[in-house]
């Protein structure tokens, strides 16, 4: 596979030029760019301009040279105040590190960006301009590219400001009902970003109220643990995972994760009761077993807790004993100290709700050594969307296998670190980890 220069001597960055395509045609890619109608423009991570189309430098009235290489704001730069408060340089980052951070193409509605006049530093003339960000994903998972399009519609702008001119206005019936299209295409994406800052706050206020009610490792007589909350990017998905350290007596140290199914401040509140109440139970029982069994009667006066699971764990250090039960959650890991990970799982019962609660529930024990780790986690940190829970728990399992030595704190922070999500994208789910020195 070759790389053809464009033409005017100049390589379109990160496109394949002359592509086999089928035994008698080759694509130049480079060509394709040049050709399109569509104004475009692409940018690095940066915002830095590595190429434009014809139609772009045209549309622009700015020369090649001009923007190849440049940042796209200095080229570009701000027109000034706006009505809204928001002028179009600021919607326009705005959206590009949105596209960054999210990995996903982002739409913007039409909107007014004033472009400088050539020759005239200062001195802006009015444009109106509709735009689609677009990343272009590498290998490695970062976005590489921006692909930045533009159609400019100052014509259909003014025509929309004609419609509400009174009866002198003449306009075509075709202008009047693209007029009325862009209309409702600004008040959808109006819409839209109105709802999209309404859920970034309800987030905020979720994630804080979650942190609020989780407990930190100052707060258990043990020094030897390490916490982590991370909250997932998406509001759909936060706040429905706790963990809790208790020290029972001298010698016993009761450690728990659970996950509710639900999201936002219904979860949160879900949450903080059921977090309560297992460590009321814990506290009376001092077995994870016996606790499980209370908690799941419990679920049953509590509105969104079915289906909940958790997982409970006390740790003897008279007896160098671990011992845990599980209510539909994934199996805690004990990472001995000359590198062999323990999965414990040889008992498990389903999630609250999910039978009989007036059952007992089961419980097991497995001996440590000094020296060796015990994890606690919830699902967001080893699950992903496009492959099986146990190649994530596959992951987790060899993270610790690499980095066991360490003591708690830079443990957990290596292990998020090697299973964190792919970099154009946050977490799909929040993640609660507990990592305790035996």
């Amino acid at each position: 596979m070759s790389v053809s220069d464009a033409p005017g001597g100049r390589r379109s960055p990160g496109i394949d030029s002359d592509i086999d395509v089928g035994t008698d045609v080759e694509i130049d890619y480079a060509a394709v760019f040049q050709a399109l109608p569509s104004p475009m423009l692409l940018l690095t991570p940066d915002l830095v301009m590595a190429d434009a189309d014809r139609a772009y430098v045209k549309v622009s009235g700015r020369g090649l040279e001009e923007l190849l290489g440049r940042p796209v704001f200095d080229v570009f730069p701000d027109d000034g105040p706006a009505e809204s408060g928001i002028t179009g340089a600021q919607a326009l980052r705005t959206s590009l590190e949105r596209v960054l951070a999210t990995g996903e193409r982002d739409t913007m509605a039409p909107q007014r960006y004033a472009v400088e006049v050539p020759g005239r530093p200062g001195v802006f003339e009015e444009r109106y301009w509709s735009t689609v960000n677009t990343p272009i994903v590498g290998a490695d998972g970062k976005v590489s590219l921006i692909v930045h399009r533009v159609e400019e519609v100052t014509a259909l702008v003014r025509a929309r400001q004609l419609l509400g001119s009174g009866p002198e206005a003449r306009l075509s019936r075709e202008d009047a009902m693209t007029a009325d299209l862009l209309t409702r295409s600004q008040e959808l994406q109006e819409l839209n970003e109105r709802l999209r800052k309404d859920h970034a706050r309800a987030h905020e206020v979720a994630v804080t109220l979650q942190r609020a009610m989780l407990p930190t490792t100052e707060q258990s007589l043990h020094s030897s643990t390490a916490v982590r909350y991370r909250p997932a990017t998406s509001f759909l998905n936060v706040c429905g995972d706790w963990y809790d350290l208790i020290d029972l007596d001298a010698d016993r140290l009761a450690v728990a994760v659970g996950d509710v199914v639900g999201h936002g401040l219904e979860a949160a509140g879900v949450m903080g009761q059921l977090r309560s109440a297992l460590s009321a139970a814990i506290r009376a029982t001092g077995r994870p077993a016996a606790a499980l069994t209370t908690l799941a009667q419990h679920a049953h006066t509590v509105d969104g807790a079915l289906a909940t699971t958790a997982v409970q764990v006390v740790v003897d250090h008279s007896h160098h004993t671990v011992t845990y039960s599980r209510a539909g959650h994934l199996p805690p890991l004990l990472a001995h100290a000359d590198g062999e990970v323990e999965v414990l799982d040889t008992v498990t019962d389903p999630p609250l709700g999910a039978c009989d609660d007036t059952a007992p529930r089961s419980q097991a024990t497995a001996a440590y050594a000094p020296g060796d780790t015990l994890v606690l986690y919830t699902d967001g940190l080893i699950e992903r969307r496009d492959e099986d829970i146990d190649t994530g728990l596959n992951r987790l399992t060899d993270s610790l296998k690499r980095h066991h030595a360490l003591g708690p704190e830079p443990l957990a922070d290596a292990v998020l670190t090697d299973l964190a999500p792919a970099p154009h994208r946050g977490p799909d789910d929040d993640t609660a980890l507990v990592a305790v020195r035996l």
